[in-house]
């Protein structure tokens, strides 16, 4: 499960750093978007058993 552990990482730290511009430059739409593929991406690792930090 290492590779798939490896791209729910990515895909996370992705989906953050999009979340902190979308915020900087003030578009709510796609922080709301990035906001809801952050938690779907969260519920996945846990549900696979992927450890996180919070």
């Amino acid at each position: 499960m290492g590779e798939f552990t490896t791209t729910i990482e990515h895909r996370l730290d992705q989906a953050y750093k999009g979340l902190r511009e979308a915020r900087s430059v003030g578009d709510d739409y796609l922080a709301d978007t990035l906001t809801a593929e952050i938690e779907d991406l969260r519920r996945l690792a846990d549900d696979h058993g992927i450890p996180l930090p919070r």
